[in-house]
């Protein structure tokens, strides 16, 4: 993760939290300069409009935790199920951010089934992850991404709201990733679990 970017989301983490529980008038304003420190400096390092850095960056209340990010892993003959993202044109594993009221496994299989079509039953965790370490662009938010193991029971191949293509691939004959949401090592990663099931769980 680049400097800047850890410092601007510790900046805002610090600010966050300092809204919510002081009383005092000249803290708040205090911490609310802070966070507006933290919007400068993704501003500068980004190409993202100001006002959209808001809403994404400065937008949330209480204490700042990482965000939940759930992908499912699923596989049929050998090759790795991966839809094609709206946002960007390119290739991700099924999934997105944690819903409230849903477990991580719940989310695997609704966000396969909307994004793919296909209906999956969830099997195992097999890695939780902090982005900081591997090399997505930067990102406003602290995330951890979960991955978790389907098994294909039926469905059929649809695209979804936010899909516009549904495919299996494999090892080496990936497309283009969308890099926001999956690496080519964490596919990799994947592939690993295909290929020995009784690894344990990768974190971090």
């Amino acid at each position: 993760m680049a400097k800047w970017l850890k410092w601007a989301m510790e900046l805002q983490a610090i600010a966050q939290a300092g809204l919510e529980y002081s009383k005092d008038v000249f803290d708040l304003e205090r911490f609310e300069m802070i966070r507006e420190l933290s919007l400068e400096i993704m501003e500068e390092y980004t190409d993202v409009e100001p006002e959209k850095l808001r809403e994404l960056f400065a937008n949330e209340t209480g204490y700042a935790t990482p965000k939940v990010d759930v992908r499912g892993i699923v596989f049929s003959e050998g090759k790795i199920l991966l839809v094609k993202e709206k946002a960007d044109g390119k290739w991700a594993l099924p999934g997105g951010w944690g819903d409230i009221g849903y477990s991580p496994s719940e989310v695997a299989v609704k966000e396969v089934w909307e994004e793919s079509g296909y209906v999956v039953e969830a099997k195992r965790l097999i890695a939780v992850i902090d982005k900081k370490f591997h090399p997505h662009p930067p990102s406003p938010y602290y995330i951890y991404k979960h991955f978790i193991l389907c098994e294909l029971v039926g469905g059929q191949a649809t695209t979804g709201i936010e899909t516009s293509d549904v495919q299996f691939f494999a090892e080496d004959a990936l497309p283009p990733l969308s890099l926001g949401r999956n690496t080519e090592s964490q596919i990799q990663l994947a592939f690993k679990y295909l290929h020995n099931p009784d690894e344990p769980v990768y974190f971090d």
